[in-house]
């Protein structure tokens, strides 16, 4: 959510629309949309989808920039970028700001499971995979 957050005030500054796909019952996508708008975004939405766009909104626009909420599926965000391209703005540039380095550890039952059956990690959050297709 914060790496989202700081992406939207990096770009938003240098957008005309800001377009935010996420449902209207997520507090983060709803967020995305402030941030956008505190940030110089001229302007910004919030869509489930894509066909809730509004031509309208992009009206003297030379530059859009699009987000989602941390759970919407890859396909409409890329329904997304093909309505955005099938109206005049066929390039899409990916802006990365911040890496993800969040990591999580196994839960103990699976550690031991994993352990038990010889494929036990070096550290707990980081599994090994063995198997026909991976190597130890």
């Amino acid at each position: 959510t914060q790496n989202r957050q700081g992406a939207v005030k990096h770009i938003a500054p240098q957008v005309d629309v800001m377009v935010v796909v996420g449902s209207a019952n997520s507090s983060n996508s709803v967020r995305l949309v402030e941030v956008a708008l505190e940030a110089g975004a001229g302007a910004a939405y919030r869509v489930d989808k894509a066909d809730e766009l509004e031509e309208s909104w992009f009206e003297g626009a030379r530059t859009v920039g699009l987000t989602s909420g941390a759970s919407v599926p890859e396909i409409l965000v890329r329904d997304v970028i093909e309505w955005l391209q099938e109206r005049g703005f066929p390039t899409v540039e990916v802006a990365r700001t911040e890496t993800e380095s969040t990591t999580f550890a196994l839960p103990r039952d699976l550690r031991a499971d994993l352990k038990n059956a010889g494929m036990a990690p070096a550290r707990p959050h980081a599994p090994r995979v063995a198997g026909p297709n991976h190597t130890k």
